[in-house]
């Protein structure tokens, strides 16, 4: 049988679609960018933008480009929530561009390169074992990593790794453009909503919380 990821949506007609909105959103969005680069230049030491080595398609290694969000300083490839007290490493822009999700921006070049899409699972960190090993299970490393996707939606930093696994699992399950089409006008909400955003942790819903919102979400 087919899988999800050999669908000629997922392989042509979703490529296209990222190509054509990464390159609008590099040429709109420079208004927005543009202005960031400079705040972050002038407010703190480092590079305006971060690298970081991110599990891509067929669980191949590819740079994420991110807008500098903390010091450098700051231990490598390790997750926020992993470092101890990692507020004393994120700067004051940094708050404002995790908050908001600005500091995600820079991925639309990552985008439009061929590395991401605009929607699917988020890239784990190269050692990230764990969440890569669970991935596997279910076929979920097969798909281009996304600017957002169906666990960012539902939870974001507040899911510990089964759960972000079975959100994937959702997503991939209903690969299709009408639930990217969904999931985009969500994640448009949550951003403005400041959904799941718990800065420096993951895993922080009660048991009951995170058990209703894998019913809620697989019965999608």
């Amino acid at each position: 049988m087919k899988g999800r990821e050999n669908s000629f949506y997922n392989k042509v007609v979703k490529r296209v679609i990222d190509i054509i909105c990464s390159f609008m959103a590099i040429v709109f969005l420079s208004i927005i960018y543009l202005p960031i680069c400079v705040v972050i230049k002038c407010t703190s030491k480092g590079p305006i933008f971060f690298k970081q080595k991110r599990v891509g398609k067929d669980k191949k290694y590819f740079n994420i480009l991110k807008f500098r969000t903390m010091r450098v300083d700051t231990p490598k490839d390790c997750p926020t929530h992993l470092l101890k007290n990692p507020d004393q490493y994120i700067t004051k822009v940094g708050k404002f561009l995790r908050k908001t999700s600005l500091d995600e921006l820079p991925q639309i070049f990552n985008i439009f390169k061929g590395d991401m899409s605009v929607i699917g699972p988020r890239p784990a960190l190269w050692n990230q074992d764990d969440l890569i090993a669970v991935r596997d299970e279910y076929n979920i490393n097969s798909l281009k990593p996304g600017l957002t996707g169906w666990a960012q939606i539902n939870g974001r930093d507040e899911l510990p790794i089964p759960v972000k696994v079975q959100m994937d699992k959702v997503y991939y399950d209903k690969l299709s453009f009408w639930f990217d089409v969904k999931c985009l006008f969500m994640t448009v909400v949550s951003v403005f909503k400041h959904d799941g955003v718990v800065e420096g942790g993951t895993g922080q819903m009660t048991q009951n919380e995170i058990d209703e919102k894998v019913e809620e979400t697989t019965a999608v």
